[in-house]
């Protein structure tokens, strides 16, 4: 089975649609089941998706053979107390690579079906059955030698839940993979391995006697379990998602850094693990959406406007500080040392999507936007195969930013939580593009492809074309209508309104006009339309064409001067797209010396090339800009003196193709405080 793993993944290339994912209930605004969206080969996202199919997810599914993740199963299966846990289990986490790079392939076999695929989970779920213990109990860091666990686990049961066991955190990741493989399959193999270990944590976990009154001490639990809830309409999975949040700041412990240092409805700001906070956040708004919790949903709206307001990157990354890869305080946001954990970033996608769903307002789908553009897919490489853990803002080609004290974009890492979240966050994203309130189809991203919506209880296909990020014209072309009432309500990005984020932390500086237009079918249509970030466009036709034109320009930005760290500084955008200046691109030019004027011009450079093709033996092409810069030198008197000279930037999620080496996001300036 295992040894033709590569060439048995690499094989699928046929594409079609398989039965629609149910999307989240109970929010006023439903998701677009993202098997009902296709996007084009060729564009932006769908070269992504193409990347996570062909390698990453071939590639994490080796290294579960390989970093022994199945091992770990096996030896559960069968108990010894010769095992000496830690020595080849580093993380009582490992399991969840397993469960996620499944997650990832079951949303690629509902866009791209394949029996060989298929038949390989089937076996790898085959070796996970057999390490579940009688009582539905599934943990291999304990299984595997009940006398001696791995030491994060403690001697019993949930006993270091609170702290490093990640018992609730595997069940997790499991529920969410066990319902898309059911839903991808038709199969309720996983969905009953996992369903079995939901029922071992409603059994034994709780609040009421003899239950272990404990929360996961790193959330996600919270998520799969309404995600379960939903797949099976048990509401004991709910509940349990619900006293995992509500016994928050009541139980044993009592700690910032999980989030558990007080009730969740009581909580005013972001902080503690970026991970897990997002998470719980995302978790809550579910719960919220399922019970109709109004607490909730006023919590995480204070929370969230803490972040985006003090402590959110340019990047749309969040997570300032490595100790304890948390949130730092109010405007502490460092370049050269920040986090920016991968997994942070994907855990705000999940919660700024929940929040739109909850409220219906672009300015969540803006944030969205912003992290995935730049936050997210910056943590893998353009051909899918290496990863960052964190992502700073700047480098200086010294600094050890990864976990494994590496420079450069990796294959795989020790703790691997990147990498196996991208596998199964990457091939979600086309359900991120569009949903539905009533008669009202939201189109929130722009990307290029096909999507049939159920508006109304009627069929709405579009076809959208696009060669957004790298331009700004958006084509909609719809092409089946069943509801005559139907409305699209285009996103505006705030970028595009003069808006470089919500919550003011982030400003332009240039003299620019800000502009978009929107024509249906060639008529040009007024902007006081706009609700909430969004054109309406009513009563839409088969035949209609809306065309949405975004000035998309280079722009530079200010921080808010409490930023310490960015003062004196501007950073560059385009679109949604953030740029940084790396060395690769600028021999000879010593960019901690470089100032750029806060109205610099630039020019677009098209088709540059990232990759180093001797190397590697294919080329990555991105739109790069360049401007004209000023270096600060000395001359031959031992005189400072600026110096003009070209500089090029690229896109940031691009950095780092071409090994380390200086790079900044934020550069000097003279004309900004």
């Amino acid at each position: 089975m295992k040894k033709n793993l590569l060439t048995l993944l690499l094989a699928s290339t046929t594409a079609c649609m398989a039965t629609a994912q149910p999307a989240v209930a109970g929010y006023p605004y439903r998701q677009v089941p993202f098997t009902s969206v296709r996007l084009a080969p060729g564009s932006f996202f769908g070269e992504r998706l193409k990347a996570v199919q062909k390698v990453t997810i071939p590639l994490a599914f080796g290294k579960c053979e390989t970093e022994h993740r199945y091992e770990n199963f096996v030896k559960a299966a069968h108990p010894s107390d010769d095992y000496v846990v830690d020595q080849f289990m580093r993380f009582p986490f490992d399991d969840t690579d397993v469960y996620k790079t499944i997650e990832g392939a079951s949303y690629m076999l509902q866009s791209f079906p394949d029996k060989r695929l298929e038949a390989y989970i089937d076996s790898v779920l085959d070796i996970v059955a057999k390490a579940q213990e009688t009582d539905g109990y599934l943990y291999t860091a304990r299984t595997m030698n009940p006398r001696h666990p791995h030491p994060w686990a403690g001697m019993k049961r949930w006993e270091k839940v609170e702290e490093l066991s990640h018992e609730l955190y595997n069940l997790g990741h499991m529920l969410d993979a066990a319902v898309a493989h059911e839903q991808a399959t038709g199969s309720k193999k996983f969905l009953d391995i996992a369903r079995r270990y939901a029922d071992c944590v409603v059994r034994e976990v709780g609040p009421r006697a003899g239950q272990a009154c404990v929360v996961p001490g790193h959330q996600i639990a919270e998520m799969g379990l309404a995600k379960l809830y939903l797949a099976t309409g048990d509401k004991r999975y709910l509940d349990e998602a619900k006293f995992f949040l509500d016994y928050r700041g009541k139980t044993a412990i009592k700690n910032a850094y999980s989030q558990s240092h007080k009730p969740v409805t009581e909580q005013r700001e972001a902080v503690g693990h970026a991970v897990r906070a997002g998470y719980m956040y995302a978790g809550m708004a579910d719960v919220a959406a399922l019970t109709g919790d109004t607490a909730y949903v006023h919590a995480i709206d204070r929370i969230w406007e803490n972040i985006v307001g003090r402590k959110y990157y340019l990047t749309g990354g969040v997570g300032a500080r490595h100790s304890g890869e948390s949130f730092g305080n109010d405007y502490e946001l460092p370049n050269l040392t920040a986090y920016n954990e991968t997994c942070a970033a994907i855990a705000q996608c999940y919660l700024n999507l929940r929040l739109f769903m909850l409220h219906g307002d672009g300015k969540y789908i803006d944030c969205l936007e912003r992290t995935l553009y730049n936050g997210v897919i910056s943590g893998m490489s353009v051909d899918g195969g290496r990863f960052f853990y964190p992502n700073p803002l700047a480098s200086d080609g010294n600094y050890k930013f990864n976990a494994d004290g590496t420079l450069t974009r990796q294959p795989w890492f020790g703790c691997a939580c990147c990498p196996s979240n991208l596998s199964r966050f990457i091939p979600s994203v086309p359900g991120y593009v569009y949903a539905v309130r009533g008669d009202d189809a939201y189109v929130n991203l722009f990307m290029a492809g096909f999507a049939t919506l159920n508006v109304g209880g009627k069929e709405l296909t579009l076809e959208t074309m696009t060669d957004y990020p790298w331009d700004g014209k958006i084509t909609i072309r719809v092409l089946e209508n069943a509801n005559k009432k139907a409305s699209l309500m285009v996103r505006i990005p705030g970028w595009a309104r003069g808006e470089v984020a919500p919550g003011g932390l982030y400003r332009f500086t240039d003299k620019r006009e800000n502009g978009w237009r929107i024509a249906r079918n060639g008529g040009y249509l007024y902007p006081e339309l706009q609700e909430g970030g969004y054109m309406r466009i009513n009563n839409v036709r088969k035949g209609d064409v809306i065309t949405l034109e975004l000035n998309m320009q280079p722009r530079t930005v200010v921080a808010d001067k409490r930023v310490k760290d960015d003062l004196g500084r501007v950073a560059v955008e385009c679109g949604p797209l953030v740029y940084c200046a790396e060395a690769a691109d600028n021999n000879g030019v010593q960019l901690q010396q470089i100032y750029v004027k806060a109205n610099a011009d630039f020019s677009l450079v098209k088709g540059y090339n990232i990759w180093n093709t001797e190397a590697d033996g294919q080329p990555f092409a991105v739109n790069a800009l360049r401007t004209t810069a000023q270096e600060l030198t000395k001359d031959a008197d031992g005189n400072l003196a600026l110096k003009r000279v070209g500089l090029t930037l690229i896109p940031y999620y691009a950095w780092n193709h071409r090994g380390a080496g200086r790079m900044d996001v934020w550069l000097k300036s003279t004309d900004v405080e």
